[in-house]
């Protein structure tokens, strides 16, 4: 594959991510997107249904995972980049999903933050902007010593 289309290709995986996180209100039930948009420290917590917005939470987060991790694909077709993505991915859902269980289930207005940035890693596609260019580096050092 050459260049020119490894970037676009990777740039579309950008715009669908993007587009996930631009029709998020229509696309997923979660109940805190209104919640943290305004002074959240002053309001009470949104009623919740526990399993709808885990169920959405793990949708999004393996939709963004499924692009992100095309998206490293394209970028370094490695089969061992890609184990450890999906290792990477599959092990930070299970602890922020542990963690976002816990903090709901416990929830008060000291929590609200903590619940924002679990939440955050949860449904942002932070990760694939984390790992594309931890890649490239060690890529780039690969190349180097060889």
């Amino acid at each position: 594959m050459n260049k020119s289309l490894k970037i676009g290709l990777i740039i579309v995986c950008f715009i669908l991510l993007a587009l996930i996180r631009m029709f998020q209100s229509e696309l997923f039930n979660d109940p805190f997107i209104d919640f943290y948009k305004e002074n959240y420290l002053q309001k009470q917590p949104p009623e919740i249904q526990q399993f709808s917005l885990y169920l959405n939470t793990a949708f999004r987060y393996f939709l963004n995972t499924i692009i992100s991790l095309f998206a490293i694909y394209i970028a370094f077709p490695k089969k061992s980049v890609i184990k450890f993505s999906v290792f990477f991915y599959t092990v930070a859902f299970v602890l922020l999903m542990l963690m976002k269980i816990v903090v709901v289930n416990q929830l008060q207005p000291e929590l609200y933050s903590l619940l924002f940035y679990i939440r955050r890693f949860l449904i942002q596609p932070i990760f694939v902007i984390v790992l594309l260019p931890a890649f490239y580096y060690q890529h780039k050092i690969q190349k180097q010593k060889a």
